[in-house]
């Protein structure tokens, strides 16, 4: 299975705003720059990710992104699950498969899908951010980008 770019795009930002302190928040632009993230998709995807509570958003002078839950209590399941069209692994009926009705191949990797996301939800995002510094310096993030709120 390969997650979508919006998914991978989704987990980035949530690592990238794990590793910030609490009281921090980090523009969109700043997401954008540090994983070289089209800033319009971006924007849709902190957009979803604030509707599902994963993200606060603050506007305005002074105002920007920050984790809306604790990381122990973003399950990466959970954010694939709600950022994923479709976890369908394969489409037997478009075009339609002349082996549907009977074929093996579909439970097969239906099996592993859900073996794949039974995994998934053994790891919070907390499992993910348990470096912060090793991911600022890949980031080459340091805390003179920071805002202050």
């Amino acid at each position: 299975m390969q997650l979508t770019k919006y998914t991978d795009f989704a987990l980035r930002t949530l690592i990238f705003l794990g590793v910030q302190r609490s009281d921090e928040r980090v523009t969109i632009s700043q997401v954008s720059e540090y994983f070289d993230i089209p800033r319009n998709h971006l924007i849709k995807i902190v957009h979803h990710l604030g509707k599902l509570g994963y993200v606060d958003t603050i506007r305005g002078k002074g105002g920007g992104i920050r984790l809306g839950r604790a990381l122990q209590d973003i399950n990466l399941r959970a954010v694939v699950e709600s950022t994923e069209e479709t976890l369908t692994p394969v489409n037997c009926y478009s075009p339609r498969c002349p082996l549907a009705v009977g074929c093996r191949l579909k439970n097969a990797l239906y099996n592993a899908q859900e073996a794949f996301m039974r995994e998934l939800e053994n790891y919070s995002l907390a499992d993910l951010c348990q470096r912060p510094l090793e991911i600022e310096q890949l980031l080459h993030w340091s805390p003179e980008q920071r805002l202050h709120g």
